[in-house]
Protein backbone atom coordinates (compact mmCIF):
# COMPACT_ATOMS: atom_id res chain seq x y z
CA UNK A 1 0.00 0.00 0.00
CA UNK A 2 2.70 2.48 0.81
CA UNK A 3 4.12 1.38 -2.04
CA UNK A 4 1.66 2.46 -4.16
CA UNK A 5 1.63 5.66 -2.91
CA UNK A 6 4.93 6.25 -3.59
CA UNK A 7 4.43 5.52 -7.09
CA UNK A 8 1.77 8.20 -7.20
CA UNK A 9 3.35 10.95 -5.87
CA UNK A 10 5.87 11.52 -8.25
CA UNK A 11 3.53 10.36 -11.30
CA UNK A 12 0.99 13.87 -10.47
CA UNK A 13 3.92 15.96 -9.93
CA UNK A 14 4.95 15.47 -13.46
CA UNK A 15 1.56 15.53 -14.57
CA UNK A 16 1.37 18.99 -13.12
CA UNK A 17 4.64 20.27 -14.49
CA UNK A 18 3.22 18.87 -17.92
CA UNK A 19 0.49 21.06 -17.83
CA UNK A 20 2.23 24.23 -16.88
CA UNK A 21 4.23 23.82 -20.01
CA UNK A 22 1.61 23.44 -21.68
CA UNK A 23 -0.01 26.46 -20.38
CA UNK A 24 3.26 28.93 -21.42
CA UNK A 25 2.99 27.54 -24.90
CA UNK A 26 -0.14 29.01 -25.20
CA UNK A 27 0.52 32.16 -23.47
CA UNK A 28 0.45 35.28 -25.95
CA UNK A 29 3.83 37.39 -26.45
CA UNK A 30 4.68 39.74 -24.21
CA UNK A 31 3.87 43.38 -25.54
CA UNK A 32 7.06 45.05 -27.11
CA UNK A 33 8.21 48.31 -25.54
CA UNK A 34 8.90 50.67 -28.38
CA UNK A 35 10.34 54.07 -28.89
CA UNK A 36 8.06 56.73 -30.69
CA UNK A 37 7.46 59.93 -31.82
CA UNK A 38 3.70 62.05 -32.20
CA UNK A 39 3.43 63.39 -35.77
CA UNK A 40 2.97 67.39 -35.88
CA UNK A 41 2.59 70.15 -38.15
CA UNK A 42 4.80 73.48 -38.78
CA UNK A 43 3.34 76.74 -40.16
CA UNK A 44 5.06 77.61 -43.50
CA UNK A 45 5.07 80.29 -45.85
CA UNK A 46 6.59 77.81 -47.93
CA UNK A 47 8.57 75.06 -48.94
CA UNK A 48 11.78 75.08 -47.22
CA UNK A 49 14.52 73.04 -49.40
CA UNK A 50 18.17 72.26 -48.38
CA UNK A 51 21.26 71.62 -51.44
CA UNK A 52 24.67 72.65 -52.45
CA UNK A 53 26.69 74.75 -53.99
CA UNK A 54 28.32 72.65 -56.86
CA UNK A 55 30.63 74.11 -60.01
CA UNK A 56 28.57 74.28 -63.36
CA UNK A 57 32.05 73.46 -64.53
CA UNK A 58 34.15 70.81 -63.73
CA UNK A 59 37.11 69.36 -65.72
CA UNK A 60 39.58 66.63 -65.63
CA UNK A 61 43.28 67.16 -66.02
CA UNK A 62 45.96 65.09 -67.70
CA UNK A 63 49.34 64.72 -68.90
CA UNK A 64 49.24 64.15 -72.80
CA UNK A 65 52.35 61.88 -72.30
CA UNK A 66 52.77 58.78 -69.86
CA UNK A 67 55.08 58.91 -66.82
CA UNK A 68 55.95 58.50 -63.55
CA UNK A 69 54.46 61.19 -61.39
CA UNK A 70 57.25 62.74 -59.34
CA UNK A 71 54.92 65.46 -57.46
CA UNK A 72 51.81 66.90 -57.06
CA UNK A 73 51.36 70.35 -55.12
CA UNK A 74 46.79 70.67 -54.76
CA UNK A 75 44.92 68.80 -52.49
CA UNK A 76 41.29 68.73 -52.43
CA UNK A 77 40.48 71.87 -51.92
CA UNK A 78 43.14 73.93 -52.99
CA UNK A 79 42.46 77.34 -55.16
CA UNK A 80 44.49 77.34 -58.10
CA UNK A 81 45.05 80.26 -60.65
CA UNK A 82 45.63 79.95 -64.68
CA UNK A 83 49.05 78.43 -65.40
CA UNK A 84 50.20 77.16 -62.08
CA UNK A 85 52.00 73.90 -61.90
CA UNK A 86 49.63 70.92 -60.53
CA UNK A 87 51.72 68.28 -60.94
CA UNK A 88 55.01 67.14 -62.46
CA UNK A 89 56.60 63.73 -64.02
CA UNK A 90 59.54 62.77 -64.03
CA UNK A 91 61.52 64.21 -66.81
CA UNK A 92 64.55 62.00 -67.11
CA UNK A 93 62.94 59.58 -69.52
CA UNK A 94 61.41 62.92 -71.44
CA UNK A 95 64.82 64.65 -71.75
CA UNK A 96 66.32 60.82 -73.27
CA UNK A 97 63.36 61.15 -75.54
CA UNK A 98 64.66 64.67 -76.94
CA UNK A 99 68.37 63.56 -76.89
CA UNK A 100 67.24 60.38 -79.07
CA UNK A 101 64.91 62.27 -81.55
CA UNK A 102 67.99 65.11 -81.98
CA UNK A 103 69.93 62.17 -82.64
CA UNK A 104 67.84 61.07 -85.47
CA UNK A 105 67.73 64.31 -87.36
CA UNK A 106 71.33 64.71 -87.29
CA UNK A 107 71.63 61.04 -88.74
CA UNK A 108 68.74 61.64 -91.60
CA UNK A 109 70.68 65.50 -92.42
CA UNK A 110 73.79 62.72 -92.99
CA UNK A 111 71.98 60.63 -95.28
CA UNK A 112 70.50 63.49 -96.95
CA UNK A 113 73.60 65.22 -97.84
CA UNK A 114 75.25 61.85 -99.31
CA UNK A 115 71.88 61.36 -100.94
CA UNK A 116 72.13 64.78 -102.93
CA UNK A 117 75.99 64.38 -103.49
CA UNK A 118 75.05 60.65 -104.98
CA UNK A 119 71.80 62.28 -107.14
CA UNK A 120 73.83 65.57 -108.40
CA UNK A 121 77.27 62.90 -109.79
CA UNK A 122 74.56 60.46 -111.40
CA UNK A 123 72.59 63.33 -113.31
CA UNK A 124 76.26 64.20 -114.73
CA UNK A 125 76.86 60.88 -115.38
CA UNK A 126 73.81 60.42 -117.41
CA UNK A 127 73.95 63.50 -119.01
CA UNK A 128 77.35 62.66 -120.45
CA UNK A 129 76.04 59.26 -121.18
CA UNK A 130 78.23 57.72 -118.71
CA UNK A 131 75.55 56.15 -116.41
CA UNK A 132 72.34 54.71 -117.03
CA UNK A 133 69.61 56.19 -116.74
CA UNK A 134 67.89 53.67 -114.45
CA UNK A 135 71.34 54.30 -111.98
CA UNK A 136 70.07 58.01 -112.26
CA UNK A 137 66.90 57.20 -110.92
CA UNK A 138 67.87 54.76 -108.17
CA UNK A 139 70.04 57.64 -107.19
CA UNK A 140 66.87 60.08 -107.52
CA UNK A 141 64.65 57.81 -105.25
CA UNK A 142 67.38 57.58 -102.57
CA UNK A 143 67.35 61.36 -102.21
CA UNK A 144 63.62 61.79 -102.18
CA UNK A 145 63.39 59.08 -99.77
CA UNK A 146 66.42 60.97 -97.03
CA UNK A 147 64.46 63.92 -97.58
CA UNK A 148 61.28 62.57 -96.01
CA UNK A 149 63.42 60.42 -93.03
CA UNK A 150 64.86 64.31 -91.61
CA UNK A 151 61.18 66.15 -92.08
CA UNK A 152 59.66 62.44 -90.12
CA UNK A 153 63.11 62.48 -87.81
CA UNK A 154 62.37 66.41 -87.20
CA UNK A 155 58.73 65.89 -86.51
CA UNK A 156 59.63 63.20 -84.05
CA UNK A 157 62.64 66.01 -82.23
CA UNK A 158 59.79 68.58 -81.77
CA UNK A 159 56.64 65.88 -80.25
CA UNK A 160 59.30 64.75 -77.92
CA UNK A 161 60.14 68.62 -77.18
CA UNK A 162 56.18 69.51 -76.54
CA UNK A 163 56.38 66.13 -74.33
CA UNK A 164 59.10 67.85 -72.12
CA UNK A 165 57.32 70.56 -71.75
CA UNK A 166 54.42 68.49 -70.83
CA UNK A 167 56.18 67.24 -67.99
CA UNK A 168 53.95 69.90 -66.28
CA UNK A 169 50.74 69.99 -65.54
CA UNK A 170 49.12 73.08 -65.52
CA UNK A 171 45.79 74.71 -64.53
CA UNK A 172 44.12 76.20 -68.08
CA UNK A 173 41.38 78.47 -65.89
CA UNK A 174 41.53 79.71 -62.29
CA UNK A 175 39.04 77.04 -60.23
CA UNK A 176 39.66 74.76 -57.07
CA UNK A 177 40.59 71.01 -57.08
CA UNK A 178 37.59 69.11 -56.38
CA UNK A 179 39.38 65.69 -57.08
CA UNK A 180 42.73 63.97 -56.63
CA UNK A 181 43.33 60.61 -58.49
CA UNK A 182 46.98 59.54 -57.95
CA UNK A 183 49.74 59.95 -55.72
CA UNK A 184 53.51 60.88 -56.43
CA UNK A 185 55.49 58.01 -57.26
CA UNK A 186 52.43 56.11 -59.63
CA UNK A 187 52.74 56.01 -63.23
CA UNK A 188 50.72 57.62 -65.48
CA UNK A 189 49.86 56.99 -68.85
CA UNK A 190 48.90 59.62 -71.82
CA UNK A 191 44.96 61.24 -71.00
CA UNK A 192 44.73 59.31 -67.73
CA UNK A 193 42.32 62.25 -65.31
CA UNK A 194 44.88 62.87 -62.27
CA UNK A 195 42.34 65.96 -60.77
CA UNK A 196 39.57 67.63 -61.61
CA UNK A 197 39.31 71.35 -61.51
CA UNK A 198 35.91 73.11 -61.25
CA UNK A 199 35.50 76.07 -62.50
CA UNK A 200 34.58 79.23 -59.05
CA UNK A 201 32.97 81.56 -61.34
CA UNK A 202 30.04 79.74 -62.72
CA UNK A 203 28.19 78.16 -59.73
CA UNK A 204 24.70 76.92 -59.20
CA UNK A 205 23.17 75.94 -56.32
CA UNK A 206 20.78 72.55 -56.69
CA UNK A 207 18.35 71.23 -54.82
CA UNK A 208 15.90 68.26 -55.18
CA UNK A 209 12.17 69.56 -55.05
CA UNK A 210 9.17 67.61 -55.03
CA UNK A 211 7.41 66.29 -58.47
CA UNK A 212 4.43 67.68 -57.87
CA UNK A 213 5.76 71.09 -57.41
CA UNK A 214 7.43 71.48 -60.41
CA UNK A 215 4.47 73.09 -62.70
CA UNK A 216 4.39 75.84 -60.39
CA UNK A 217 8.55 76.78 -61.55
CA UNK A 218 9.09 78.64 -64.59
CA UNK A 219 13.15 79.02 -66.43
CA UNK A 220 14.43 82.22 -65.17
CA UNK A 221 12.86 83.03 -62.12
CA UNK A 222 13.99 84.54 -59.67
CA UNK A 223 14.56 82.78 -55.84
CA UNK A 224 16.85 83.68 -52.59
CA UNK A 225 19.30 81.67 -51.48
CA UNK A 226 20.86 81.12 -47.86
CA UNK A 227 23.65 79.76 -46.08
CA UNK A 228 22.57 77.25 -43.92
CA UNK A 229 25.42 77.87 -41.42
CA UNK A 230 25.12 81.85 -41.53
CA UNK A 231 21.51 82.63 -42.58
CA UNK A 232 22.72 86.04 -42.68
CA UNK A 233 23.92 85.09 -45.88
CA UNK A 234 21.90 85.53 -49.39
CA UNK A 235 22.34 86.05 -52.56
CA UNK A 236 19.80 85.72 -55.41
CA UNK A 237 19.53 83.41 -58.27
CA UNK A 238 17.91 82.47 -61.51
CA UNK A 239 16.46 79.22 -62.34
CA UNK A 240 18.52 78.15 -65.16
CA UNK A 241 17.86 74.35 -65.34
CA UNK A 242 15.23 71.52 -64.47
CA UNK A 243 15.81 67.95 -64.92
CA UNK A 244 13.83 66.02 -66.73
CA UNK A 245 14.19 63.04 -64.75
CA UNK A 246 12.51 61.95 -61.97
CA UNK A 247 14.63 59.93 -59.40
CA UNK A 248 13.08 56.61 -58.52
CA UNK A 249 13.60 56.21 -55.29
CA UNK A 250 12.87 59.75 -53.99
CA UNK A 251 10.67 61.34 -56.66
CA UNK A 252 12.65 64.22 -56.42
CA UNK A 253 13.33 66.11 -59.56
CA UNK A 254 16.56 68.21 -59.81
CA UNK A 255 16.78 71.84 -60.24
CA UNK A 256 19.43 73.88 -60.44
CA UNK A 257 19.65 77.65 -59.77
CA UNK A 258 22.62 80.05 -60.99
CA UNK A 259 24.42 82.24 -59.03
CA UNK A 260 26.12 85.14 -60.64
CA UNK A 261 28.82 87.05 -59.03
CA UNK A 262 28.50 84.98 -55.54
CA UNK A 263 30.02 86.02 -52.85
CA UNK A 264 33.33 83.96 -51.36
CA UNK A 265 31.30 82.66 -48.94
CA UNK A 266 29.11 80.50 -51.10
CA UNK A 267 31.69 78.11 -51.52
CA UNK A 268 31.37 74.89 -53.66
CA UNK A 269 30.11 72.25 -51.73
CA UNK A 270 28.42 74.72 -48.93
CA UNK A 271 24.80 73.76 -47.64
CA UNK A 272 22.17 76.14 -48.35
CA UNK A 273 18.52 76.51 -47.93
CA UNK A 274 15.40 77.89 -49.97
CA UNK A 275 12.13 79.34 -49.01
CA UNK A 276 10.03 80.56 -51.16
CA UNK A 277 6.17 80.86 -51.92
CA UNK A 278 6.21 79.73 -55.31
CA UNK A 279 5.29 76.20 -54.06
CA UNK A 280 3.60 76.33 -50.74
CA UNK A 281 2.40 73.28 -48.91
CA UNK A 282 -1.30 72.21 -50.11
CA UNK A 283 -2.59 73.05 -46.42
CA UNK A 284 -0.23 75.41 -45.33
CA UNK A 285 0.71 73.49 -42.77
CA UNK A 286 3.77 70.44 -43.13
CA UNK A 287 4.00 67.74 -41.14
CA UNK A 288 7.11 66.29 -39.99
CA UNK A 289 8.42 62.88 -38.28
CA UNK A 290 12.14 61.71 -36.97
CA UNK A 291 14.03 60.31 -40.08
CA UNK A 292 14.00 56.51 -38.18
CA UNK A 293 10.83 56.06 -38.06
CA UNK A 294 11.14 55.69 -42.22
CA UNK A 295 11.12 52.00 -43.41
CA UNK A 296 12.46 51.52 -46.77
CA UNK A 297 10.67 48.96 -48.96
CA UNK A 298 10.90 48.22 -52.75
CA UNK A 299 11.54 52.12 -53.49
CA UNK A 300 8.75 52.71 -51.10
CA UNK A 301 8.86 54.59 -47.81
CA UNK A 302 6.58 53.43 -44.77
CA UNK A 303 5.56 53.83 -40.90
CA UNK A 304 4.44 51.93 -38.44
CA UNK A 305 1.63 53.72 -36.94
CA UNK A 306 0.34 53.03 -33.22
CA UNK A 307 -3.31 52.05 -32.71
CA UNK A 308 -4.02 53.37 -29.40
CA UNK A 309 -6.92 51.99 -27.93
CA UNK A 310 -5.46 48.04 -28.98
CA UNK A 311 -1.83 49.41 -28.94
CA UNK A 312 -1.03 47.66 -32.14
CA UNK A 313 1.14 48.48 -34.98
CA UNK A 314 -0.05 48.93 -38.49
CA UNK A 315 2.39 49.31 -41.33
CA UNK A 316 1.11 52.85 -44.06
CA UNK A 317 3.01 53.60 -47.15
CA UNK A 318 3.57 57.31 -46.84
CA UNK A 319 5.38 59.97 -49.43
CA UNK A 320 7.95 61.83 -48.54
CA UNK A 321 10.69 64.74 -48.86
CA UNK A 322 14.13 65.68 -47.94
CA UNK A 323 13.67 68.01 -45.09
CA UNK A 324 16.81 70.45 -44.44
CA UNK A 325 17.22 69.23 -41.28
CA UNK A 326 18.62 65.41 -41.33
CA UNK A 327 17.70 63.91 -38.40
CA UNK A 328 14.06 64.55 -39.69
CA UNK A 329 11.59 64.46 -42.77
CA UNK A 330 8.48 65.84 -44.29
CA UNK A 331 5.42 63.88 -44.83
CA UNK A 332 3.76 65.00 -47.36
CA UNK A 333 1.46 62.35 -47.75
CA UNK A 334 0.02 59.05 -45.43
CA UNK A 335 0.39 60.67 -41.72
CA UNK A 336 -2.23 62.64 -39.98
CA UNK A 337 -1.32 65.27 -37.32
CA UNK A 338 -1.36 63.64 -33.43
CA UNK A 339 -1.01 60.10 -34.63
CA UNK A 340 2.24 58.17 -33.07
CA UNK A 341 4.79 56.57 -34.91
CA UNK A 342 7.64 53.94 -33.90
CA UNK A 343 11.22 55.75 -33.91
CA UNK A 344 13.34 52.88 -33.37
CA UNK A 345 13.69 48.84 -34.56
CA UNK A 346 11.36 49.43 -37.53
CA UNK A 347 12.98 46.66 -39.37
CA UNK A 348 12.02 43.86 -36.79
CA UNK A 349 8.07 44.90 -36.08
CA UNK A 350 5.43 42.81 -37.22
CA UNK A 351 1.85 43.71 -38.60
CA UNK A 352 -0.72 43.57 -35.57
CA UNK A 353 2.29 43.06 -33.20
CA UNK A 354 1.77 44.33 -29.37
CA UNK A 355 4.04 47.31 -28.58
CA UNK A 356 4.10 49.13 -25.67
CA UNK A 357 5.28 53.29 -26.03
CA UNK A 358 8.25 53.34 -23.86
CA UNK A 359 8.78 56.96 -24.28
CA UNK A 360 7.05 59.23 -26.42
CA UNK A 361 8.75 62.56 -27.80
CA UNK A 362 7.78 65.64 -30.40
CA UNK A 363 9.71 67.67 -32.86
Amino acid sequence: MKRQQWFNGPLAIMLVLTAGCDDKTTRPPAPRYVLSATALTESASGLSLAGTVQPRFTSPLSFQTGGRIISRHVEIGDAVVTGQVLAQLDPLALAFSVQSAQASVQESLATLRTARLTAKRQRTLAVEQLASMEERDVAEQALATAKEAVREAQARLLKATEQMKDADLKAPFNGVITSVSLESGQTVSAGQTVLQLADLDLRDAVFDVPEEQLTKLRLGQQFVVTLQMDPSVKWTGELREISPATDTVTRLRRVKIALRDAPASLRIGAVVTLVSSVFPPETGHTIFIPSTAILERQNASFVWVIDPSSMTVELRKIQVVVSPQKERVQVVSGLMEGENVVTAGVNSLQPGQKIRMQRTSVL
